[in-house]
């Protein structure tokens, strides 16, 4: 299944000019504490693609990530939804290659692949032995320059991205309470809408609107490819210079300078479902945070402390204690913009809304009062650190590290820094910054409330 979070027809040209020289990575002192990382090298091609190459030789794999630096915050009314469809479009055809024939090429060659779709981003990722990498080129390559706009294949996409967004959305209770209250916690920045897209918007797209929305986004100059595993970055740019360099750099997509103006009181939604039998409540927290901030791991290490395992004190609280609910759970965005910090209850058939709310207040005021324990701030820290070394054992770890903080942070030595940037975490930076985010004023609360199905309408009856 195309995940969502988190891409018709570019036609080939000839690069403007010669391709600079690959340049070995600069090594900042973090990154010599990851083995292999001296390795790492970079080129940028003449159209803008900037590629990042990862040899690690354990096993003979590799694989192929593409970033593109587009989601539904680059969306506008009447076309949400569109980044989306792209992800599925994607594998569609191109005018080389019929539907189908991307994954059965690629499966051939014994690799496989998946794609994801956020606010922020839109990520295609292969997997593959290392012997296909010049395969996984080419079908690169031509679905980035050839993609087809086949009607019946865009009405056919078009059925199926309706179809998941009633599964993930409207038939899914977390789904429509996450998305009400997305909606309603950003009053002026296009985080508001939806990835999946508006019902009315996917029912409308037109032709020329995905044509235009893929050749400003799914250019070589709004991409960063990074290949790692058992691949040398010699192979691999002069891969790129054959199947990639071609494609003609596009006009620099129009920049997103909204910023979303302070909210100055709680906002309340209710969410009343007849086919529902469990209630919910979440809290949606402006952060004030974006991918790259210096707060960044402050934020993450105080969602750690909240609700992460059964240690964690909103599970300790909520679940163990109280039993007011069956789950509870916490979850921080952070993209190009500040984003929301997620906190939210999952409530047994009959659960006590107004219960669980008062429970969640009292465990988030007394973080902010009172702080944090050593242990507590140590227990999040070995939890991020060990995710951190755990990504870094694995190609598509490394991939996604690299990309991740190139594409947000315009550098991917910077996946290199978390370690030392959560050691320096304090608790007095914890409590802080919960003091400045978990403030009712601060937050949109939705409350997801199970109601009576009406009853039936006996007038025809009588």
């Amino acid at each position: 299944m195309r995940l969502l979070s988190i891409a018709c027809a570019l036609a080939l040209g000839t690069a403007a000019s010669a391709v600079p020289a690959a340049t070995p990575a600069a090594k900042p002192a973090a990154a010599a504490a990851v083995p292999g990382s001296e390795a790492i090298a970079s080129k940028t091609l003449a159209n803008g693609l900037k590629i990042i190459v990862w040899p690690d030789h354990d096993i003979p794999n590799a694989n192929y990530y593409t970033f593109y630096k587009v989601g539904s915050r680059n969306e506008r009314a009447g076309i949400t939804g569109l980044a989306h469809f792209f992800e599925h479009m994607m594998f569609n055809g191109t005018t080389r290659r019929a539907p189908g024939d991307f994954d059965r090429t690629m499966e051939a060659a014994g690799g496989s692949n998946n794609a994801s779709t956020s606010n922020d981003l839109t990520i295609y990722t292969d997997w593959f032995p290392s012997s296909a990498l010049e395969a996984i080129f080419d079908l690169e390559g031509d679905r980035m320059a050839n993609l087809s706009f086949d009607p019946k294949v865009v009405e056919s996409e078009r059925g199926v991205v309706y179809s998941e967004r009633r599964s993930s959305v409207d038939n899914d209770n977390m789904g429509t309470l996450m998305e009400q209250m997305q909606a309603t916690a950003y009053v002026a920045h296009p985080y508001q809408i939806p990835t999946i897209g508006w019902p009315s918007d996917i029912e409308r797209w037109k032709i020329e609107d995905l044509k235009q929305f893929f050749k400003t986004y799914y250019a070589p100059n709004n991409a960063v490819l990074v290949v790692a595993g058992d691949v040398e970055p010699a192979q691999v740019f002069a891969l790129a210079d054959q199947y990639l360099a071609a494609l003609p750099r596009q006009p620099e997509p129009t920049p997103v300078t909204t910023i979303e103006p302070e909210q100055l009181g709680e906002r309340r939604i209710v969410v009343e479902r007849a086919d529902a039998q469990s209630p919910i409540v979440a809290y949606a927290f402006h952060s004030g945070i974006g991918a790259g901030s210096k707060d960044y791991p402050v934020l993450e290490l105080l969602t750690t402390i909240l609700a992460q395992g059964q240690s964690s004190r909103l599970h300790q609280r909520l679940v163990e204690r109280e039993q007011a609910a069956v789950g509870a759970g916490a979850f921080a965005e952070a993209g190009f913009d500040p984003g929301l910090l997620w906190i939210y209850a999952m409530l047994p058939p009959g659960g006590d809304l107004a219960k669980a709310e008062a429970l969640l207040d009292e465990e988030l005021a007394k973080i902010a009062r009172d702080g944090v324990t050593a242990a507590e701030l140590d227990k999040a820290r070995n939890l991020k650190l060990s995710a951190f070394w755990r990504g870094m054992a694995t190609i598509n770890g490394k991939a996604r590290a690299l990309g991740t903080a190139e594409v947000f942070e315009g550098d991917y030595r910077k996946a290199f820094d978390e370690p030392a940037a959560f050691e320096a975490v304090t608790a007095a930076q914890v409590q802080a910054l919960a003091a400045t985010i978990l403030r009712k004023q601060n937050r949109t609360t939705g409350l997801l409330q199970p109601v009576a199905a009406p009853a039936a309408n006996k007038e025809g009856a009588r």
